[in-house]
């Protein structure tokens, strides 16, 4: 399949000739957020149009349907990464998933039990434990990182011991990209009698997700990375360890009754995890997006990102001005500085060309303890990204330094 300018009419960013604000759109921060195709928007806008009402609430016709399609979507959803429906729980995000997770594993751990991550998490995959660590005085550990990003399953090995209870790494780092091998991840984690809960925020929209192959235990994703709205995510998890779990947040359709002597009996799984009113336009417009990528297919996905990947660091080596940190990872994310010009100031000198880049930390604020460099530039590649948004981006960055130094001495 044919993706790049080939697919742009699906993506109503790009209805004024690929332009915004009358300049032409390259825009490279997918990582962040992806454009939204017209399937998703249709799905969200139904739900606003012709079926605005609650869900698992009403006996009514219109309640009944909306209902009916929730479910539907779960299940779209659920097979989108080959689980079971009772295994997929709605909350905003990625990062509501991974904290309301870490709240309810708190129960099982004890003083002085070790939680491992790596120090390329993103911010959402380690403040959560470091406020258990201040809670209930757990142990942080890291994995060591290979330079290109890599985490090895002999390394993971090296720090597990008999009081390591979760490990828990993102599938794909936000910055070097690396798609690490998951499923022997899990493994060596499970060896060690621990849990393994992967952050596929920077995986799901690139790579095929297979839970029961992979042998994870918990899986978040975000749907705005995704092509899906945002303020929708997805925390899985195996049914036997949710079982295990008491919810975070409780209120209505979460429980099956409660008495006035306090005591309150929990409804059924996944709905005792989801207390309150859903968010079900976005719940509808993330099945609209599984479905449109199973349409892409991932294997053209993570073809055309690699050919533009290659095509890019291929520019970028003869530059030498440009640092380039993850020039081997397999992904789109491509991530590097300019010597000499702070990273922000690069990217608003590309903004006025409509090159949209991420630039700073990137929200993984460990990770300069590894790599050497305090902030750095993101270009991430997708779908909809052509040749020409990399070749604008490289030849951009052959005049960026000489521009800027020539702008900060005229001042």
């Amino acid at each position: 399949m044919n993706l790049g300018k080939n697919i742009r009419q699906d993506f109503p960013m790009y209805n004024e000739n690929g332009k915004y604000k009358n300049v032409p759109l390259h825009y490279l921060d997918n990582s962040a957020t992806t454009f939204k195709p017209y399937p998703v928007i249709k799905a969200i806008n139904n739900y606003n149009y012709h079926m605005t009402c609650n869900a698992h609430r009403g006996d009514y016709t219109l309640a009944y349907d909306v209902s009916s399609a929730f479910e539907k979507a779960r299940s779209e959803i659920a097979s989108f990464i080959n689980a079971k429906n009772e295994e997929i729980i709605f909350t905003s995000s990625t990062t509501m998933s991974l904290n309301e997770l870490a709240y309810m594993l708190e129960d099982t751990l004890l003083e002085g039990d070790e939680v491992v991550i790596s120090k390329q998490e993103h911010a959402s995959n380690v403040l959560p434990w470091f406020n258990l660590k201040k809670r209930k005085g757990i142990e942080i550990k890291y994995v060591d990182i290979e330079s290109d990003g890599n985490i090895l399953p002999s390394k993971l090995e090296k720090v597990m011991s008999s009081k390591t209870k979760i490990v828990s790494l993102a599938s794909v780092s936000n910055v070097l990209g690396y798609p690490l091998d998951v499923k022997a991840l899990a493994k060596v984690a499970h060896d060690n009698n621990a849990i393994y809960i992967a952050d596929a925020a920077q995986s799901i929209a690139h790579n095929k997700t297979d839970v029961k192959d992979l042998d994870v235990d918990f899986l978040c994703f975000s749907g705005h990375k995704m092509l899906g709205p945002t303020g929708i995510g997805v925390l899985y998890g195996k049914i036997d360890s949710l079982k295990r779990l008491d919810p975070v947040f409780l209120g209505g359709e979460m429980n099956a009754r409660f008495y006035s002597d306090s005591t309150y009996t929990l409804a059924d799984i996944p709905l005792r995890f989801e207390a309150g009113t859903q968010n079900i336009a976005g719940v509808l417009g993330l099945a609209a997006a599984c479905s449109y990528l199973n349409k892409i297919g991932f294997e053209n996905i993570s073809y055309h990102e690699l050919k533009l990947k290659k095509h890019l660091i291929e520019l970028l080596r003869q530059n030498n001005d440009v640092v380039i940190y993850n020039e081997l990872s397999p992904s789109g994310i491509i991530t590097f500085n300019v010597k000499d010009v702070f990273s922000q100031d690069v990217a608003s000198y590309l903004s006025t060309y409509g090159i949209y880049v991420r630039t700073g930390t990137h929200c993984a604020k460990l990770l300069p303890e590894v790599i050497e460099a305090d902030t750095t530039i993101r270009a991430s590649l997708y779908i909809y990204n052509d040749i020409d948004d990399v070749d604008e981006l490289a030849t951009r960055l052959k005049s960026a330094k000489e521009d800027y130094l020539n702008a900060f001495f005229s001042k």
